[in-house]
Parts: C-alpha cells; structure tokens; sequence
C-alpha cells in the first residue's frame, strides 16, 4: 500500500514537472491572438465559479426600478463601454484583449442569466490573467449594485434606459451663411491742376 502511495506521488510529481518546462520552454503561446488551449475555456470558468463561492447567492439591497436601471445605466457608459460595447453596437468595443471582454447587451446573452451575486463579485473584484478590472476602488458599492442589476435586465431594459446606453447624437452645428463682402466703391479720380493755374487766382 505505502508503494502504491509513492508510486502516485511520483507520478503526479513527473507531470507536474514535465508540464512546467512545457510551459516555460515556449510550447504554450502567450500572445493575444492565439487559440485557447484544451480545457483551458473549462478550467478557467470552474476556478471563477469556486472563486466566487456564495457570493453569487448575495441578494442585491437595491431594486431594479428604473432609477436604479437609469444609475447604473450611467455608470456603465463611463467605466465599462469602452470595453464592453454599448446598446448600439454589434460587438464589444475593446479590440487585442485575451480572451475578448464579451458584448453584454442584445443581440447578446451577456450576463442575463448569471445571478446578480455573481456579477457583482465579477465588477467588485476583477478576473485576473484578463482584461477585467477590479472596481472595488473606483466605485461604490451600491453603484456596483446598480451596474449589476443593469446587466442582468439587459435584455428588458425600459426604452429610457436603453436610449442612456446608446452613442449620443451629436448636434449638428448650423452651417454659417457666407458674409457678403463690402462692395469696393472708386473714388472719383482727381484731375489734375493745370500748370500755372491755383485754385485762387488773382488778376
């Protein structure tokens, strides 16, 4: 039995030994615009979900009412659209991340059904080995809430929220009317004075 254990332990030893020079003899590609690795799609979505454990059980203390829909609505265009893409967009905005931060509003599924636990946890602390930030210190934690309960109704938003999440229209500027040029009037050629004469003369 006590060969058999030490035996596993060898074994598990080896692997993880020829998997660090596989990895650190360049066999892994670390660029952007490489394809995922086997499992790795699967490994990296099971160590999210333990991470976020229970959280993603945590109740939102807020509703999602259209003033809490229109607050995060704001807050979403300000930190997350550069990345995620707006309501009028086919795609995220953010191009040459790995892996690609996913388009969050329809025609896309986003984030509609994950619990609103979860997508908190996500925006509060980030995923690390991706282009996901930790917001934690940049917002507060009931404007976490509200971006949250946002994505989850990203797929029944009221128009009013969903016009807040679109590019806004630029005003066109009235086209200046040409101003006419002052007309350019000769003055009068002066004649000249005869030689010998004055403009008084006497006799």
């Amino acid at each position: 039995m006590i060969k058999f254990i030490v035996g596993v332990l060898i074994g598990i030893g080896l692997v993880l030994v020829a998997g660090y020079f596989f990895v650190t003899r360049g066999a892994v590609f670390m660029g952007t615009n490489a394809n995922p690795l086997p499992l790795e799609r699967r490994i990296a979505g099971a160590a999210i979900s333990a991470s976020i454990g229970k959280s993603a059980d945590d109740p939102s203390p807020l509703t999602a009412d259209e003033t809490n829909l229109q607050a995060g609505a704001q807050v979403y265009m300000k930190a997350c659209a550069g990345c995620h893409g707006r309501m009028d967009q086919a795609t995220g905005g953010a191009k040459g991340f790995y892996p690609s931060p996913p388009h969050l509003f329809p025609p896309s599924k986003g984030v509609t059904d994950d619990p609103v636990g979860a997508t908190h946890w996500v925006v509060k602390n980030g995923i690390r080995f991706s282009a996901m930030p930790s917001f934690n210190q940049k917002l507060s934690d009931s404007e976490i809430w509200q971006v949250s309960l946002l994505l989850q109704s990203a797929n029944k938003l009221p128009a009013s929220v969903q016009d807040s999440l679109r590019q806004p229209r630029q005003q066109q500027q009235p086209q200046s009317q040409p101003q006419p040029q002052p007309s350019q009037q000769q003055s009068p050629a002066t004649s000249p004075t005869p030689q010998g004469e004055s403009g008084n003369l006497k006799r």
